[in-house]
């Protein structure tokens, strides 16, 4: 999760997510050189004194501010398509989550195991443990296992919401009437925070979601213990 000062990205647990991250360092790069240059060209106009009287014309630069910004758009929007190709592929998942969007919490259903679905709810200021994070943790987490392909099935009942984990690189939005669905993989145990990034309302930021990524054997154990 984010702290204090932290300026860059979230440490990804996902290989999408370090997709992203490379490509943001990519365009980023880009983009400095960009500005360099631009920026070198203007401080050199205000201190130059030279003017050809002759000059009427200038078909050569005109081609090549012309040709290059265009090469420059193929080095971003390439990378850009194939991650969004990969960020929409899904390959044979594991397990299946349904998120379901309510105004203010979230419903968790387990389609692959009978009667497993709860409801996640945030945990008041005055209620939360001394190592809880405030406005962020819930009463229930999701709990699901690592290295193992996860399937997640996005949809509201009332207002759009948004179904967001920053460190897994994954953001869904939960429509009344659809059902979205996306694909991660989680490769390192631990907790993953988000919130609802969609502006459904006026307490949409008190809806987080906790993710508890745990060994698949951990996982199977806490399914045979919930399925009633």
């Amino acid at each position: 999760m984010s702290t204090w000062a932290n300026l860059g990205l979230q440490d990804s647990a996902s290989p999408l997510m370090e997709q992203l991250i490379f490509f943001h360092d990519h365009a980023l790069l880009i983009l400095v050189m960009i500005t360099v240059l631009v920026g070198y060209l203007m401080f050199m106009l205000f201190f130059n004194n030279y003017i050809n009287r002759f000059l009427l014309h200038g078909q050569l630069i005109e081609m090549i501010w012309t040709i290059l910004p265009a090469i420059i758009l193929l080095f971003i929007a390439l990378p850009s398509l194939r991650l969004l190709y990969l960020l929409d592929e899904i390959n044979e998942p594991s397990v299946t989550l349904k998120s379901i969007g309510h105004q203010w919490y979230w419903s968790y259903e387990y389609s692959d195991f009978n009667n497993v679905e709860f409801d996640s709810y945030m945990i008041p200021t005055n209620e939360l443990e001394n190592d809880g994070f405030r406005l962020l943790d819930v009463d229930n987490r999701i709990v699901l296992p690592m290295n193992s392909q996860i399937r997640i099935l996005v949809t509201a009942a009332d207002v759009i919401h948004s179904w967001t984990i920053p460190a897994l690189g994954v953001k869904v939005d939960g429509t009344p009437g659809r059902l979205n669905q996306t694909n991660f993989f989680i490769n390192r145990p631990g907790l993953f925070y988000g919130q609802c990034s969609e502006i459904c309302g006026a307490n949409h930021s008190f809806m987080p979601i906790v993710i508890e990524s745990v060994p698949v054997n951990y996982f199977i154990k806490w399914i045979s213990n919930n399925v009633i």
